[in-house]
């Protein structure tokens, strides 16, 4: 059996739909995190099946997890200091991403305008419908 380490100080993403992790550590900038990220994939889980984890070591204000919540709706986030669970959170949709997607319509501005921020705006929670600011295309996840 694989045995990933504890950590003392960070954060233990869980329940990421299986095969999603690496797409995760790239939207949440983590190849230009200092410390040390491991990540699990195909764990088993009852209630899935397979999942992936993500474990970060070390809290940062840095990192915006609110945006996970686009990638299930199952993912949790454990927050651990002193080798111990403090918090487990879902994150929530958030109102506003900003340059993690980039949008597909090849007549947005932001095809044009090198430099423009691509921004999309939460337009239907039911749906977890995002649009992008400038010309109000549908991101597609």
């Amino acid at each position: 059996m694989l045995n990933i380490s504890g950590l003392d100080s960070g954060y233990v993403i869980d329940h990421i739909p299986a095969g999603l992790a690496i797409k995760i550590y790239g939207y949440l900038g983590l190849d230009h995190y200092a410390n040390s990220v491991a990540i699990i994939q195909n764990a088993k889980s009852s209630k899935m099946g397979k999942k992936d984890i993500i474990k970060i070591e070390g809290l940062s204000d840095k990192i915006n997890l609110d945006i996970l919540s686009m990638f299930g709706d199952n993912i949790t986030i454990n927050i651990i200091k002193n080798g111990a669970i403090i918090d487990k959170k879902r994150p929530d949709l958030p109102e506003l991403v900003s340059d993690v997607f980039k949008c597909k319509n090849p007549r947005c501005i932001t095809t044009e305008e090198r430099g423009l921020h691509h921004v999309f705006k939460l337009t239907d929670r039911a749906n977890k419908t995002y649009r992008c600011v400038y010309c109000e295309t549908a991101l597609e996840r």
